[in-house]
Order: C-alpha cells, then sequence, then structure tokens
C-alpha cells in the first residue's frame, strides 16, 4: 500500500537533486564576471517590477540598472544574457498574470459575498447572481443577476460557432486539399485580413446595415438581435478557425492520403474518410478556439445590441437581443461604481474562467491529435 507513495517521493527527490547538480554546474561552469552581470540584470527587472507596481518613484532606478547590465552583458556575454533575460520576463510575464487573476477575484468578492444565499442553512457565496433574473444596480430592489447576460452570450456563442465551424472547416479543407497553389496564395492571406479588420468595424456594419434590415424584414421594435449579432462574431471568429483546422489537416502524413489513394479512393472519399478523422482534434481545438473568440467579443456586441438586461420570450427567441457579459461591462464600466462595479468583475471572472478553460481544452485536444499522428508532443 506504500509503495506508490515512496516511489512518488523518491521521484520528486531525484528530481530536486538533478534540478540543484545542475545549478551548480552552471556556477561552476560560468565566469563569474557573467554570473553577476545576468544576476545583477534579473534582480532588478524584478525590482523594477515590484516598484512599478507599487507605484513607487524609485521604479526608474532598477529599470536603468536593468538596461545598462543587459547592455554590457549582450555586448560581453550575450548567449547567458539571452538565456537568462528570456526567462526573467517568462517569468515577469505568469507574474502579471498571476497578478490580473487576483485582482479581478478580489474585486469580484463584494458582490459574490453580498448574493449569498443560505440553503438548509448552509450560506453559498454568489448563489443570487444565478438564481434571480433581474439586473436592477440602481433602482431598489437592488439586484445584480447575471443570469440575462449569460442567456445572451450563450445565445450568441451558438449562432456564431454554427457560423464559424461549418464555414471555416470547408474553407480550411479548400486550402488544404483542393485549392491549387496560386488560389491558395490569394485566398488565405484574404481571410486573415478578416482577423485585422477592427471589432468595432464588424460592429459598425452590422448597426448600419444588418440591424435595420432586419428591423424593416421581420417587424422588430427597435434594434439589435442576437441572430444578427451571432452571425457577425461568427465572421470575425472565421479567421481563427481557418488557420487552426488548415494548420490541423496540413498536419496530416502525405503517407496515409496517398495510401487511401493507392487503394483506389477519390480525393473526396479520402478527404472525408482519412483527412477529417485523422485531423478531428485539430479541427475542433480549432472549433473550442473559434468559441472561445465569439465568447469574448465586446465591440460588435456593444454596437448591435440594445444595452437593456433581460430574458427574451420565450428564451429561444433569437429576433431580440439585449445583452451579453460584455456588452454588459462595456456599456457600464465608466458608470459603475461599489457594488455595481464589482458585478461587472464577477462578470469578467466568468468570461476569463470560461475562456480559460476552452482554451486549456484546445491544446489539450491538439496536443494529443499530435501524438496521435506521431509528431511532436
Amino acid at each position: 500500500m506504500n509503495v506508490l507513495p515512496d516511489s512518488d517521493g523518491a521521484g520528486l527527490r531525484a528530481t530536486a537533486r538533478r534540478g540543484l547538480r545542475r545549478g551548480r554546474d552552471f556556477v561552476d561552469e560560468t565566469p563569474p564576471d557573467a554570473l553577476v552581470t545576468v544576476t545583477v540584470a534579473a534582480v532588478s527587472l524584478l525590482a523594477a517590477f515590484a516598484g512599478f507596481l507599487a507605484v513607487s518613484s524609485l521604479t526608474a532606478i532598477p529599470f536603468a540598472v536593468f538596461l545598462v547590465a543587459t547592455g554590457y552583458g549582450w555586448l560581453r556575454h550575450q548567449e547567458l544574457t539571452a538565456r537568462v533575460l528570456t526567462l526573467t520576463t517568462t517569468v515577469s510575464t505568469i507574474l502579471v498574470l498571476g497578478l490580473i487573476l487576483v485582482f479581478i477575484f478580489a474585486e469580484a468578492w463584494p458582490t459574490v459575498q453580498y448574493a449569498t444565499v443560505n440553503v438548509f442553512g448552509v450560506p453559498i457565496p454568489g448563489l443570487r447572481l444565478f438564481i434571480e433574473t433581474r439586473w436592477s444596480p440602481v433602482t431598489p430592489p437592488i439586484q445584480y443577476s447575471l443570469v440575462p447576460m449569460i442567456h445572451g452570450t450563450v445565445l450568441v456563442t451558438i449562432i456564431a460557432t454554427a457560423v464559424a465551424a461549418p464555414l471555416g472547416v470547408a474553407a480550411a479543407l479548400f486550402l488544404s486539399e483542393i485549392a491549387p497553389r496560386t488560389v491558395r496564395e490569394l485566398v488565405k492571406p484574404g481571410v486573415e485580413i478578416l482577423a485585422g479588420i477592427p471589432s468595432i468595424v464588424y460592429g459598425f456594419i452590422g448597426f448600419t446595415i444588418l440591424s435595420p434590415w432586419a428591423a424593416d424584414q421581420f417587424d422588430i421594435l427597435g434594434q439589435g438581435t442576437y441572430l444578427f449579432v451571432g452571425i457577425v462574431v461568427g465572421l470575425m471568429a472565421l479567421p481563427t478557425v481557418v488557420s487552426v483546422a488548415e494548420d490541423a489537416l496540413n498536419s496530416v502524413p502525405e503517407s496515409m492520403k496517398s495510401g487511401s489513394l493507392a487503394l483506389g479512393t477519390t480525393d473526396w472519399q479520402t478527404m472525408t474518410s482519412i483527412t477529417l478523422p485523422a485531423a478531428f482534434s485539430g479541427v475542433s481545438a480549432a472549433v473550442l478556439l473559434g468559441v472561445g473568440r465569439a465568447i469574448g467579443e465586446t465591440m460588435a456586441a456593444t454596437v448591435m445590441l440594445r444595452g437593456s438586461p433581460g430574458l427574451t420570450k420565450p428564451l429561444y427567441n433569437v429576433f431580440y437581443g439585449n445583452d451579453t457579459l460584455t456588452s454588459l461591462i462595456a456599456a457600464n464600466y465608466g458608470d459603475a461604481d461599489g457594488l455595481q462595479l464589482s458585478a461587472l468583475f464577477v462578470a469578467g471572472v466568468i468570461l476569463f474562467v470560461t475562456v480559460l478553460f476552452l482554451s486549456i481544452g484546445s491544446q489539450y485536444i491538439e496536443a494529443r491529435m499530435r501524438r496521435k499522428l506521431g509528431g511532436a508532443e
């Protein structure tokens, strides 16, 4: 019963010993002046980072020391300086991400605590945010329900996925397997240009063209429908799906396709029975990344929607549009304070956690595809 814990402990101790040995070897093999230089550069950069966070007027001093040490190290010990510099900046990036997490969760906590509900005598923080359906931060009774915005986000995401997934996969299949080289070189940059267009431009086009047309055609009072917001966001997510899905399709070994064709199958049969199934994990990752883009889209939804939080009747009515989590934040953060501002941070936490899990899931699926096809892990 104790074999596994002992073996795990022995493995950890062996790993620690190897790390210490590598550290001693690094110190022994590095010239003293180089060691001092990179140490001063790393410590001064971290000190400047800490001073920046503390809003200290002395932040410029360690940063100047870092620049001098880095310049000297780059001239005398370029390779070692580059290694330490990249390591230090990577650590700083991780620290920034961690601080962002701490900040948004800390700012969201007051509303979570305010929305505590007792269930059978057990207090559950934040439960009221998800069991009520009214957002009323000013008019009594004060309520901060995020259910209407979550509902709007889900509808927009479903519609955007229905647009981006089939179009993106079809375009990736065309570029990877069907298009001649000349056509591929013309079409692919055009698709990637779509990713460079600011989201406010998409939203403005939707507001000035799609929304008025929808209001006339479907006899809708006012402007803003989840349907057309989803279509616009789906077009915005299209470049992400196409790019990642094409990479996944290109990673399928040519020997698999050639073997299929040698057995007498057609190009279409090879694509549908060999290429797509083999690259399914990567294509799924592409769709997940597109969904993440759709969930986090702000400006297009803010411009096109009404900005009046509430549930549609019936719930599946996509020809009406109120608010999403992102548009709620964009429309209210300038005037919000107190618990209302904290509630916006709760919306941010929901978006962050959702997109984080989608990103992790897509990376896991993509790594599994590489292992399946014999690529690098």
